[in-house]
């Protein structure tokens, strides 16, 4: 049986553990608002001749994005991959799924602010880096790693 030193030693960390996982939801939830700009679809402004592309965003709850992008030459699509952010752990993650590949890939979020993120996996072969940057009406899309860059011009159509 517990004894009452026991559990008034016991109860004031209960408090402080749960205390803190309140505060690590605020602190994620505080990083998905400031994603609120991505939400929308958004069309690609700098595709090769013959190409287009865009992505789809939409905010399901306070600690989940998901999105959908993809490349079509012509008609034809030739590339599609789901997106999602989400959290694990104390982290979040932005998650790619290419069709046709068996795993995601995870990719941590490094830095946020209110127009920006960086989201990276050192351990992936590429990308390595993601970078969404915000204007008010445009996003730039920057995945990198090892010396190579490619950027990914996108202007809001909703």
């Amino acid at each position: 049986m517990m004894t009452v030193k026991k559990l008034l030693l016991l109860v004031p960390c209960l408090c402080m553990l749960i205390m803190n996982n309140v505060q690590g939801q605020e602190s994620q939830k505080q990083k998905f608002k400031a994603l609120d700009w991505l939400a929308g679809k958004w069309i690609r402004t700098n595709a090769k001749p013959g190409h287009s592309g865009y992505e789809i965003w939409d905010k399901v709850s306070d600690l989940k994005l998901i999105g959908k992008g993809v490349t079509l030459k012509g008609n034809d699509v030739t590339f599609t991959e789901n997106l999602q952010f989400i959290t694990k752990g104390s982290d979040i993650f932005y998650v790619v799924t290419i069709t046709g590949e068996k795993e995601p890939v995870f990719f941590k979020l490094t830095r946020i602010d209110s127009q920006s993120f960086t989201c990276e996996n050192p351990a992936h072969d590429f990308p390595k880096k993601i970078t969404y940057r915000y204007d008010g009406k445009n996003i730039k899309a920057v995945i990198s790693g090892d010396g190579k860059s490619m950027d990914y011009d996108f202007v809001r159509i909703n």
